[in-house]
């Protein structure tokens, strides 16, 4: 028996991502795939419209992938200081997350960069320097140095205080 091609319009666990021409049983095409919009009729018509799109994408991601190299010859080898509260031995309370890391890198280097795109191989919980990696595109990477200081001092008893 032959089977029906058709171009997947979502990605299909069982068959491939959008955009892929697969060969499919007709049945599961016609009572699964087509009535819920999954994919359409591999028409030469709808391949040319595959075509355009593909290139309209492959465009628009050479243009982010620009921007993000610009982005990360800014960002390369430099240094953002985060103040925070630190204790005995140099150790932090709490840690500094991915969201504070974003926020100094948009304050002292006007630079948006998304909290998700900031790698980070363990928690920071220690004052010093550290370097973290910003991957701003899946093909861009830039490596930022963090200056962890004290901004605010601890009372050096970590106990609380009596009042008589």
């Amino acid at each position: 028996m032959g089977g029906v091609r058709i171009i997947l319009r979502e990605d299909v666990a069982s068959l491939g991502k959008v955009g892929d021409v697969v060969t499919v049983a007709p049945g599961y095409a016609r009572n699964f795939l087509l009535p819920r919009g999954l994919a359409v009729e591999a028409t030469p018509g709808n391949l040319k419209q595959l075509e355009l799109k593909r290139q309209v994408l492959e465009r628009k991601e050479e243009e982010l992938k620009k921007e993000a190299e610009a982005q990360a010859r800014v960002l390369e080898g430099q240094t953002v200081k985060i103040p925070a509260k630190v204790g005995r031995d140099g150790r932090l309370y709490g840690s500094i997350t991915s969201k504070d890391i974003a926020a100094a890198i948009a304050e002292q280097k006007k630079i948006v960069v998304d909290k998700k795109k900031i790698v980070l191989e363990k928690a920071i919980k220690v004052a010093g320097t550290h370097s973290v990696a910003v991957r701003l595109h899946p093909d861009v990477e830039a490596r930022v140095n963090l200056e962890i200081a004290e901004g605010a001092k601890s009372d050096e008893g970590g106990g609380k205080t009596e009042e008589k």
